[in-house]
């Protein structure tokens, strides 16, 4: 029988990545995979080391031009999605990302988080009410999906009224994070880059005239007590705040409860015992990740288990795979939610490590415990199928009934 394929387009391999992963871990530490032009990285020591590694960034740009690192820059028509992305925390190294990283943690204090979960636990609880008054219902659209952009946006300032397209703005940028993204998905993301950012600019210019409690008038603060944050960067960090802080959340809720049905056992265990729940979460987490890869570049020469990886390649961790490792998980493939030691590296590592992962935290647990406590017996409706994504992997529906 042949060995699972590594195959991140076909549908098969996205609704069950881990036998290919499995494959890769026992092949080898590193592997070139032509398609993207990757090298790809499947074990858990390997990935937590190479997102620590500073010989590895998000860009080059800070060292390199396009040419000097052997790479085409973008074509000028994706110039809108890359100032709005390259200017942002993710994408960014020291010295510019140490300073945004700061101003940023000025303004997204410990307390802010403090602060939003009386409202993260109101919102969770209304979605919740209003699916369970309903019978049930799509829990993606339902639940999932809105609780976390009406988090960020009550955070941000963005009034009710100009809510709705901030899901899909944010699902049309996400669409470059894929592998070798469509001329289509580029276009849709500039043109969501260009609107997104004009929204922005505009609130921006009306925080700047009458500062609320908000995190745009405390970015505004920071900007203005002297250490720069431009405007650019104002806007990128507000855009990377919807888009990280959502799409992991959305799809961690609804993958996660699909991950239950499929364990009727932890599940009656879960309800049975609520105190479970932090636990719960990190492991629903590391057993089927929200973010499937994340990609560096190599900007000086590695070496991996005997392959040298020289400056200029592009390296994908493969997190799905390291969440599955033996080498550091008892058990990898089973679901434990009372498992103890889970060092799972969904949030990612070293001067990446997301910035909203304490939010995240309290949004999981606000849902989940909100739908463990109003629909103690809620149950699948029908099977979902998955999106076609798999850098950012999820469900297209979840149906659920009570």
């Amino acid at each position: 029988m042949d060995a699972p394929v590594f195959a991140p387009w076909s549908p098969a391999f996205v609704a069950d990545p881990y036998p290919a992963y499995a494959d890769l871990r026992a092949r080898g530490r590193v592997h070139w995979f032509e398609p993207t032009r990757q090298w790809l990285v499947p074990h858990h020591a390997d990935v937590s080391a190479l997102l620590r590694d500073r010989r590895l960034g998000r860009t080059y740009l800070h060292r390199f031009s396009h040419e000097e690192f052997g790479r085409t820059p973008p074509p000028a028509a994706h110039e809108p999605f890359h100032t709005l992305n390259d200017n942002g925390l993710l994408d960014l190294e020291a010295p510019d990302h140490t300073r945004i990283r700061r101003l940023v943690t000025k303004a997204f204090t410990p307390r802010t988080v403090q602060e939003l979960e009386p409202t993260v636990r109101r919102l969770a609880a209304g979605l919740v009410g209003k699916l369970v008054g309903n019978g049930g219902g799509d829990l993606l659209a339902e639940v999932a999906e809105p609780l976390p952009v009406a988090v960020i946006a009550e955070m941000l300032g963005i009034p009710e009224a100009d809510r709705d397209p901030l899901r899909p703005w944010s699902a049309d940028i996400c669409g470059m994070y894929e592998l070798n993204p469509s001329e289509e998905t580029a276009a849709r993301a500039v043109r969501a880059s260009l609107e997104f950012s004009a929204y922005l600019r505009e609130l921006i210019a009306e925080r700047r005239k009458e500062p609320g409690q908000d995190l745009i008038s405390a970015l505004i603060a920071a900007y203005d007590e002297g250490d720069r944050l431009s405007e650019q960067e104002m806007v990128s960090t507000c855009v990377l705040l919807l888009n990280a802080g959502h799409e992991a959340t959305v799809n961690t809720t609804a993958n996660g409860w699909w991950t239950l049905f499929r364990h009727p056992e932890q599940l009656a265990v879960l309800r049975a015992d609520p105190a479970l729940l932090p636990t719960a979460v990190e492991e629903l987490m590391r057993y089927d990740t929200p973010l499937q890869l994340f990609e560096r570049w190599v900007l000086d020469d590695i070496e991996i288990g005997g392959t040298v990886v020289p400056r200029g390649s592009e390296v994908a961790l493969l997190f799905g795979s390291a969440n599955r490792d033996p080498a550091r998980f008892a058990r990898p493939d089973e679901l434990d939610l009372a498992r103890p030691d889970n060092p799972h590296i969904t949030f990612g590592a070293g001067i990446h490590y997301c910035l909203g992962a304490p939010l995240a935290r309290v949004e999981l647990a606000a849902v989940f415990g909100e739908l463990l406590r109003q629909a103690p017996s809620m149950r699948l409706a029908s099977e979902p199928q998955w999106g076609p994504g798999f850098v950012i992997r999820g469900v297209r529906e979840l149906r659920v009934e009570l």
